[in-house]
């Protein structure tokens, strides 16, 4: 089963992710969200991340939680 999100207008998203070597040789892992789950769907949210809701479109957005208590 793969990590879903249910926005505030009630469209569910699936987390996929998708890893790709950038030019100076290190891998790099691009998470996003889908309507459908499909190939690179991820069964859990990785480790300090958190995720946000754009107030205007109502995607949700993978954020890096904070370091600071406050944010």
């Amino acid at each position: 089963m793969s990590y879903s999100y249910q926005n505030s207008r009630g469209t569910e998203y699936y987390l996929h992710v998708r890893s790709r070597t950038v030019a100076s040789g290190k891998q790099v892992h691009l998470y996003f969200f889908a309507k459908k789950p499909g190939k690179g769907a991820v069964a859990e949210l990785p480790d300090g991340y958190k995720v946000i809701e754009s107030e205007k479109t109502g995607l949700p957005i993978l954020k890096k939680k904070s370091k600071f208590p406050w944010g």
